[in-house]
């Protein structure tokens, strides 16, 4: 009988005239009792559209080194360096049954070779300068903690290994190679070569690990590369007048030890004044617009304050469904700033806490789906979230308490990706709320 009446009833959505709230009246099957029921569209319930900032994000295992720096024109400038720890299968250099060859076998260089992973964010036609400095500190995460975080950093070298300038290529096959300091490389083939070196514990005693970071000042994109990235050893055997050559690779072989540090600086943005994460920042106080961006934990919260006034409407009423888009606003998209496909959707509550995803009846995450068919003024452009279910149980809440949705992008924890959304007074961007409620 639902499944009749629902089709019945969005057949006479279709069909009612535009206005503030639209009305109609159907009968059910023959098979069925026959109920006059009254379908109501409601499109003018208040929606608080405000920008959250969460304490931290976990970065560390997450698969992606992420290095760079630009000045984003809304939310100001945004940074990223990496760091991890390496670690090989085997120490040795040579057969251990060939001691007596050990003098025959010599350094030749030392390289980091980064393999980019696709990932970009920025304008990737500038140049981007890149320095590599020793870890002076074990990659070792906080007592009674396994992860680390946007805001966990290390204490390293400030002199640079090596450095170098390129302009990214994010969807090619190169790697990024930055040939490093040769007293650094040599000092460590001799451990190895003498076997001062032959485990895991003795190498991360003497060479903790790695931070890559941005070495421009104004560098404009950040740049992903993956875990096949390695610190590449390049040494030889003479024996007589033939010459071998071999390599030794140390690669990120444990990816809880890698994370990103990345920081965003709001000097002088509509944000610059973002609150504690317990708290929000409406967007009546930021034009009307609320912000999203990966990385640095800055979400979207919105909350329908009147939803339990809905109730009275009728003795007996419920809301089928209920759609919520939420648009994004003109000219802070672009090539270089790209619209993501989807957005993530929580449930929160009045701290800012998650309580959990956005789930269907069947208990799977409800997702923001960007409507990407653009029309003369950008106005069909949005990201459509079903929330009738959500509506519906927030009307019938017992309690005073209250949950609220939290936007966030997809790769939260591995990307800096931003968004800007437009709340009920954005001038042509408008976030809609629309609600199918039948009182029977």
């Amino acid at each position: 009988m639902y499944k009749v009446l629902l089709l019945l009833f969005f057949g006479l959505i279709i069909t009612s005239c535009n206005s503030d709230v639209d009305e109609g009246e159907f009968v059910v099957g023959s098979d069925y009792l026959s109920l006059n029921n009254k379908v109501i569209l409601i499109d003018t319930l208040t929606v608080d559209v405000t920008t959250i900032n969460f304490d931290s994000l976990v970065t560390s295992g997450q698969s992606r080194i992420l290095v760079g720096n630009y000045d984003d024109p809304i939310l100001g400038k945004v940074k990223s360096e990496s760091y991890f720890q390496l670690s090989a299968t085997t120490y040795n250099l040579y057969n251990e049954s060939s001691d007596t060859d050990a003098p025959n076998y010599v350094f030749d260089s030392i390289k980091m070779v980064l393999k980019e992973d696709t990932y970009f964010y920025g304008d990737t036609t500038k140049v981007q300068s890149l320095s590599i400095h020793k870890l002076t500190q074990k990659v070792k995460p906080n007592v009674d903690d396994d992860s680390f975080y946007n805001n966990s950093n290390l204490s390293y070298d400030t002199e640079s290994l090596g450095s170098i300038s390129f302009k990214p290529k994010p969807n090619s096959k190169d790697s990024v190679v930055v040939k490093l300091n040769n007293e650094f490389g040599n000092a460590l083939f001799i451990k190895l070569k003498k076997l001062e070196i032959s485990n895991f514990d003795e190498f991360t005693e003497y060479l903790k690990g790695f931070v890559i970071k941005s070495a421009s000042a104004n560098s404009s994109s950040i740049i992903g590369f993956n875990m096949s990235s390695a610190l590449r050893l390049y040494y030889s055997k003479y024996q007589g007048d033939s010459e071998t050559s071999f390599i030794k690779d140390f690669s990120i072989l444990d990816v809880s030890k890698q994370f990103n540090n990345i920081t965003l600086d709001r000097t002088g943005t509509q944000i610059q004044d973002l609150p504690i994460s317990s708290s929000k920042l409406s967007s009546l106080q930021t034009g009307n617009r609320a912000f999203i961006q990966s990385g640095t934990g800055i979400a979207c919260r919105i909350d329908f304050p009147n939803i339990k006034q809905l109730k009275y409407l009728s003795e007996k009423g419920a809301i089928v469904d209920a759609e919520l888009i939420v648009k994004p606003v003109n000219n802070t998209y672009s090539a270089a700033y790209p619209l993501v496909d989807s957005l993530r959707v929580f449930v929160g509550d009045k701290l800012n806490r998650i309580k959990g995803t956005l789930n269907t009846i069947a208990g799977k995450p409800i997702y923001a789906v960007l409507n990407a068919t653009s029309d003369e003024f950008n106005e069909n452009i949005g990201y459509k979230i079903s929330i009738g279910a959500f509506l519906q149980a927030e009307m019938l809440k017992e309690s005073d308490s209250k949950s609220s949705l939290i936007l966030t992008l997809p790769s939260i924890s591995k990307a800096v990706d931003r968004l800007v959304l437009g709340d009920q007074k954005n001038a042509n961007n408008k976030i809609q709320l629309k609600i199918y409620y039948i009182s029977y």
